[in-house]
């Protein structure tokens, strides 16, 4: 399943700038920090990071053909603010939600293995 395109153009312009406020700070969120692969320009994108056993998952809501994925991709990396503290996240791979589930750990486990979304990426914390 993924969430429909029109809704991450919403998200984009209206709930993320706002979003960017608290999300490295709240449980389960984080705010990814990369760069644009043609642009060059720095991006921070708020999304929903669950911790695993060497960095953490991002369920990918709107599929994989997202440019911040994409920038991620191509740059081997970025950094992520999570509960007030920016680390590197290297090594991105994409794999199945049932993929990423068993890597998983602590509170978000239950709740990530039974949400309704295809794919994921993991990242490995440097």
């Amino acid at each position: 399943m993924q969430l429909p395109q029109s809704l991450a153009r919403f998200n984009r312009h209206v709930t993320n700038p706002i979003q960017r406020l608290w999300a490295g700070w709240a449980p389960t969120f984080g705010i990814l920090e990369h760069v644009g692969r043609k642009s060059g320009a720095r991006y921070r994108t708020p999304l929903s990071v669950f911790s695993t056993d060497e960095g953490v998952a991002i369920l990918l809501t709107y599929g994989p053909n997202r440019d911040w994925l994409k920038n991620v991709m191509a740059a081997g990396g970025a950094q992520l603010k999570r509960h007030g503290r920016t680390f590197a996240v290297t090594d991105p791979q994409l794999v199945t939600r049932q993929e990423a589930a068993a890597h998983v750990t602590g509170f978000g486990r239950l709740a990530f293995g039974r949400l309704p979304f295809d794919n994921a990426v993991l990242l490995r914390r440097v």
